[in-house]
């Protein structure tokens, strides 16, 4: 459905983005993952038609950019990173707001402003001012205002920083909903645990490139190392050295085995017959924070 194709962007001297290429099937949910300053945020900003500037070209269907601009931008809905809401305003208020730009008529438009309070959970504070609201509140009512006219390809920028975990469950039920409903939504975030979440594939970007781009289980699967996990007081790296490659991970060890079973046992002996008694001993499944470790050599969260 969305065809990204060479897409590149420079801000002065600085490589923002360079020749990005990645696909995105229709009705799924595309995570783009990266540290901050990776260029996520840029890019949304190329797929949602803010930033007309760059190189390159992106296809929706038979819709290109460069040429279908206006025609695009009515299949998207965009929520931005940054709260784009008039505080002095209720819900409601700022609701009929957005959907009044986008050209929604009035019956349509109270209709969707009733269904979206509805999707959203906001339907009791409707009549309040949005200063009164609590930031995941807020994030939610921002997330309606891009919904309004039923877009079929919604891009989310970062939707769940900075808030409770509540909010964010009521973020993600909403997205499930969406995608059961066949909308495309493209998600970017630094919260490894969310996108594994919620994405069907995702691409990795660091410093304006992309790393790695694929079916979540692809990837993992691709990255899978047997391995073990363990983590105490008294363990120690070098009474680990005998039952495989050892790295340092958190606040424990990575023991990397070709037989991860086996080496469990052996290590449950050795344990018992020195008193030892670990906080965590477990096989190890790769992460989305692993592999960008292993293409990277950075931590994301520390990027």
């Amino acid at each position: 459905m969305i065809n990204v194709e060479n897409v590149s962007k420079q801000y002065g001297s600085i490589q923002a983005l360079e020749n990005i290429d990645f696909q995105i099937e229709e009705g799924t949910c595309f995570g783009l993952v990266g540290p901050n300053g990776a260029g996520k945020s840029t890019l949304m900003k190329i797929l949602s038609g803010i930033l007309l500037d760059f190189e390159g070209d992106i296809q929706v269907n038979e819709w290109k950019v460069s040429k279908d601009r206006s025609k695009i931008k009515q299949q998207l809905g965009y929520i931005p990173q940054e709260i784009c809401l008039e505080e002095t305003l209720t819900a409601y208020d700022n609701l009929m707001l957005f959907g009044t730009l986008y050209g929604l008529k009035k019956k349509e438009l109270h209709k969707r402003i009733d269904e979206v309070l509805e999707q959203i959970g906001l339907v009791h504070r409707a009549k309040n001012k949005v200063v009164t609201f609590s930031g995941g509140m807020k994030r939610r009512l921002n997330i309606g205002c891009a919904l309004l006219h039923n877009p079929s390809i919604i891009i989310m920028d970062e939707p769940t920083v900075g808030i409770d975990p509540q909010s964010r469950n009521s973020i993600f039920s909403i997205i499930h909903q969406l995608k059961e409903a066949g909308s495309t939504i493209i998600y970017s975030s630094h919260y490894m645990e969310e996108v594994e979440q919620l994405c069907d594939s995702i691409g990795l970007i660091d410093k304006g490139e992309l790393v790695e781009f694929g079916r979540m289980e692809a990837l993992l699967d691709k990255y899978a190392k047997p391995s073990l996990f363990i983590s105490g007081q008294d363990v120690e790296p070098e009474m680990l050295q005998n039952f495989g490659k050892v790295e340092k991970k958190g606040n424990g060890y990575l023991l990397n085995s070709d037989e991860p079973l086996l080496t469990l046992r052996d290590l449950v002996t050795y344990c018992d017959e020195h008193n030892l008694e670990p906080h965590r001993l477990e096989l190890y499944h790769p992460r989305l924070e692993d592999i960008f470790f292993h293409l990277t050599g950075t931590q994301l969260r520390n990027a």
